[in-house]
């Protein structure tokens, strides 16, 4: 469990430290969740891991392309190991378990938004920035019911075009009408009938 961003903080320093170590070879995460709104101070409270959504490759002409950030590579994993013997983590505090969403599409310019930050020589992190985590946490709000990804959108105060835009690209993964229906209510339920009608 991290405490907080300074916890965070340290665990991925040493993570870059033990790839330095290797001269290991990794791809570029793209990392969402509570480890990225801490990092970036949207919100400060306890998390139990770091979240990879994707994988970044730069492309020959700058661009950046994300892919599924599956699996991880070997060097990656074993350094992920070290760290979590070292600080006495748990066995997946750095999982893919989001990465599921790269099928369905990410929201457009995602990675131009996201705020990069280099962890020794190996290691680039892109951290979701807000309106991003708001698609994110708004999705997951309805998926997994009222809790911490509920609070967590409601301390990124989300406006109503921001809540209408992450009520869209959400049921773009869902595409069900029951879904339609929970976002609806939560938005209801948030006090945000006006683009609940709109959906």
């Amino acid at each position: 469990m991290f405490q907080d961003k300074k916890e965070i903080e340290k665990i991925l320093t040493a993570l870059g430290e033990q790839l330095d170590a290797n001269s290991a070879i990794v791809p570029e995460l793209v990392v969402c969740g509570g480890s990225a709104l801490n990092i970036l101070g949207y919100v400060s409270r306890t998390t139990k891991d770091v979240d990879v959504v994707a994988f970044a490759e730069k492309l020959g002409d700058g661009q950046i392309h994300l892919i599924k950030a599956e699996p991880l590579p070997p060097r990656l994993v074993e350094a992920v190991k070290k760290v979590g013997r070292d600080f006495d983590l748990p066995e997946n505090w750095l999982n893919t378990g989001p990465t599921s969403a790269v099928d369905f599409g990410l929201p457009e310019g995602l990675v131009n938004r996201a705020e990069t930050k280099r962890y020794g020589n190996k290691l680039i992190i892109y951290f979701l920035n807000r309106y991003d985590q708001i698609c994110f946490k708004l999705y997951a709000a309805v998926d997994q019911g009222i809790g911490k990804h509920y609070n967590d959108l409601l301390l990124l105060e989300p406006n109503a075009t921001e809540l209408e835009e992450a009520a869209r690209w959400s049921m773009t993964h869902d595409i069900s009408e029951s879904f339609r229906q929970s976002i609806k209510d939560l938005l209801k339920h948030m006090g945000h009938e006006d683009v609940a009608k709109r959906l």
